[in-house]
């Protein structure tokens, strides 16, 4: 599995043969104009909720790539109605894609359209493939992630670490160990002046709980 950092909450997953989009803002982030929406490849776009920063570019990559959205019912029938290919979900729930199998799960939040219009609860995904990762979304610290190894032994998860509006370092810390992993690939910070973050300080939260926090550059990758 390989992931890309494309900015801010938004993702490119490889895994299976399959691309991935997750969350994309690109278009309207200062930090990722290197990077060509056009050109990113998409079999589906996995949105955790409909706040502007998370959905931006979900249109036009689904115009281009024909790619399935895949969500909560509210937001996948708010794409259904305009036209595209979708499939919605809702907490608890899983199903097998031909990639491998996603659950979507619990996130403290709020969810809602630029527009006003309501958004549905917001989530995260479990995603079984080739390799399993968490994408928490953005959330709040919640004993409901100690549900998640239940099921599931991680390999990775992806967490905010931007506070203000999501957790901050220290609570993603302890997401990490509710989770049962040993390494982060942090996301949600830096993007705007409210979720600016210390790097090393941040680092140096994790390595305190022997915990590896990787901080991409707009545009690299990691194999998992």
């Amino acid at each position: 599995m390989k992931i890309k950092y494309l900015g801010h909450a938004s993702l490119a997953i490889e895994t299976n043969g399959k691309n991935i989009i997750v969350d994309p803002f690109i278009t309207e982030n200062e930090l990722a104009k290197h990077i060509d929406v056009t050109a990113l490849k998409a079999d589906y776009i996995l949105i955790t909720h409909a706040h502007g920063d998370h959905i931006t570019d979900v249109e036009l990559i689904a115009k281009n790539t024909g790619a399935t959205i895949v969500s909560n019912a509210e937001i996948a029938g708010h794409y259904q109605a305009k036209g595209f290919n979708t499939h919605p979900m809702n907490h608890g729930g899983s199903w097998n894609f031909d990639f491998g199998k996603v659950r979507f799960v619990n996130a403290i939040h709020s969810s809602s359209f630029p527009d006003g219009s309501y958004g549905g609860q917001p989530g995260g995904f479990v995603i079984e493939a080739d390799k399993k990762i968490y994408i928490a979304g953005d959330t709040a610290l919640t004993y409901d992630m100690k549900l998640i190894p239940l099921r599931t032994k991680l390999d990775l998860a992806i967490l905010p670490i931007g506070s203000n509006f999501t957790m901050d370092d220290e609570d993603a810390a302890i997401a990490a160990e509710y989770v049962q992993v040993t390494r982060v690939l942090g996301y949600h910070y830096d993007t705007f002046g409210y979720i600016k973050i210390n790097h090393e300080h941040a680092k140096q939260v994790f390595s305190s709980k022997q915990k590896e926090l990787i901080l991409l550059e707009v545009g690299s990758s990691i194999e998992v």
